[in-house]
């Protein structure tokens, strides 16, 4: 049986303590441990050490007036990270936070996917989305309360995940890629959307597919999934068998898109210089995509 690499931003060793989240006196008693660690971030770019894993810094490092996170445990000892407003946008790569994925071993940049993602969602969650009132961290950074005893409506807010479908549709032995204007000269990827209110998995592959690029497809087989933390998705990772290789671009989203078969996305993968295009990155679950379509022979 063939052995995959983990797709990207999966495999921390963080434990998450869910059952003491509600448990202030042991948050407090983590926060005063001699070995809790605070996640060292300028904004929401994480710093690395020389041998690719996450800089950690003593909680002495925080701001005393903004509110803490517990992530969880790493070898039995807390880890924290600071819940200051973040102003960037969270969709976006700055070309430091390039960089720094590039330099993080995987293990470490699945632990910083799950900081940025509740740094990023406290930031833009300030307020009570029923009632409009200031709410407020609680169970140890992973919620947040519209406080009835300061006269919110009593809600309790969940960081949410917002599920997307990335595939590639397949047509005799070869599969679409395409590219978005914004991306690096030469860069393809496998077509991707948010899945719709009231949607299946299946139903949104088949709708994406048709609306980006007028293909249409059936037979969707499920491949792997991956969060993505710009900002806050899970990225859901299919193939789909297409029933002509007739291309009809919806120009807004998709600037170009070509169809390849196994030896050129294998080239693409390699970094060839004589490619038909660049893959994406390997922390991007894309690349992981093209890789299994590859090997696993679909």
């Amino acid at each position: 049986m063939t052995r995959f690499a983990a797709p990207g931003f999966t495999g921390s060793p963080l434990v998450r303590v869910d059952h003491e989240r509600e448990n202030q006196a042991w948050f407090d008693e983590q926060a005063m441990s001699l070995s809790a660690r605070l996640l060292r971030l300028a904004g929401l770019t994480p710093a690395v050490e020389p041998d690719g894993t996450l800089g950690w810094g003593s909680l002495a490092e925080a701001d005393p007036d903004v509110p803490l996170a517990l992530l969880g445990l790493l070898d039995g000892k807390p880890r924290f990270v600071s819940l200051a407003r973040i102003e960037e946008d969270s969709a976006q790569r700055s070309a430091a936070m390039n960089v720094a994925l590039t330099q993080l071993q995987s293990e470490e940049a699945a632990t910083y996917a799950i900081a940025r993602g509740l740094v990023d969602w406290h930031s833009r969650h300030s307020f009570c989305a029923r009632c409009g009132r200031t709410t407020q961290p609680f169970r140890s950074g992973w919620a947040r309360l519209c406080d009835q005893a300061t006269g919110g409506c009593g809600t309790e807010h969940f960081p949410r995940t917002d599920p997307v479908v990335i595939m590639l549709a397949e047509y005799e032995d070869r599969v679409l890629v395409g590219r978005q204007h914004r991306w690096p000269q030469g860069r393809y990827s496998a077509l991707a959307g948010f899945v719709e209110v009231g949607e299946s998995i299946e139903e949104a592959v088949a709708r994406e597919l048709h609306e980006e690029a007028g293909v249409i497809a059936s037979n969707v087989r499920y491949v792997a999934s991956q969060p993505w933390p710009f900002p806050s998705q899970l990225m859901i990772a299919c193939i789909a068998s297409a029933e002509s290789p007739a291309i009809n671009l919806d120009a807004n989203e998709i600037e170009h898109a070509i169809w390849v078969d196994r030896a050129e996305v294998s080239a693409a993968l390699r970094g060839d210089a004589d490619a038909p295009f660049q893959a994406p990155p390997p922390y991007a679950i894309a690349h992981t995509l093209l890789s299994r379509w590859v090997t696993a022979e679909g």
